[in-house]
């Protein structure tokens, strides 16, 4: 499936920002204490005392991991017939909600694999496969666009990763998001955080909506990149409307 300009209408642009499931490693029951002790003593490697560095290992680690972590904000764009970026941000406290809800406007929307497109920096080792995992622990309904478990990469052209693309069949490293912008002269977007510090801001913080920001201009960023990719016109500012998602509305 070749990709071009006429596509840019009928993609939605992903980011997907997450943290741990409880706050601390204290928190975890019995069997996930045991179940991450595994995993973290392997993440630490030989020669260091885990016991010492546990608590660490989670609070720094758990988020990147379906099993281990959750989804509190999955921003959305799309552009539309006239050229503008719409960003919406599904966020909250109750994953199964916001899972709920971006399952219910992919299905309405873009849920046909063979006419639209998903696309994202990452996308296809992180953002699609974390999102999947966590519906089928809630039991939400898997849209078309994201029934993919066992399927071949001929079956997932529909899946667009701008990391995988600026690889080029390189595939010894990542690159960031941050980096590939600033590679391509594309400002930056204006974030307070990076996404080392989403955990501290979620539960110490207590700031979902500054999460919500963050995610939603790596949304912008990652179109940019497509832009460039098409060497097509990059958005100016007056062309990007950002839905601000605010705590209990």
């Amino acid at each position: 499936m070749t990709y071009s300009i006429k596509n840019l209408t009928s993609t939605l642009f992903i980011d997907v920002e997450t943290v741990s499931e409880v706050a601390q490693y204290s928190e975890l029951s019995p069997i996930f204490k045991e179940l991450w002790d595994k995993k973290g003593r392997r993440l630490l490697g030989s020669g260091m005392n885990y016991d010492d560095a546990k608590h660490d290992l989670y609070k720094n680690n758990a988020a990147i991991y379906a099993e281990f972590g959750k989804i509190i904000c999955i921003s959305a764009g799309y552009i539309t017939s006239d050229g503008h970026l719409r960003v919406k941000s599904f966020a909250g406290h109750d994953e199964a909600m916001i899972l709920e809800e971006f399952a219910v406007m992919v299905t309405h929307h873009f849920d046909d694999p063979k006419a639209y497109f998903f696309c994202g920096h990452n996308l296809k080792e992180f953002d699609i496969p974390y999102i999947c995992r966590r519906m089928i622990k809630h039991g939400v309904s898997m849209p078309n666009m994201l029934d993919i478990a066992g399927k071949r990469p001929w079956q997932t052209e529909h899946l667009l990763d701008t990391l995988d693309m600026w690889r080029f069949g390189d595939i010894k490293g990542y690159t960031s998001l941050a980096l590939i912008c600033a590679v391509l002269d594309i400002e930056s977007p204006k974030n307070d955080i990076d996404g080392s510090m989403v955990g501290k801001v979620y539960w110490e913080d207590k700031d979902l909506e500054r999460i919500c920001k963050y995610c939603a201009h790596d949304v912008v960023a990652t179109v940019k990149v497509m832009l460039k990719f098409l060497h097509a016109r990059s958005l100016d500012e007056d062309q990007i409307e950002i839905l601000e998602w605010k705590e209990g509305l």
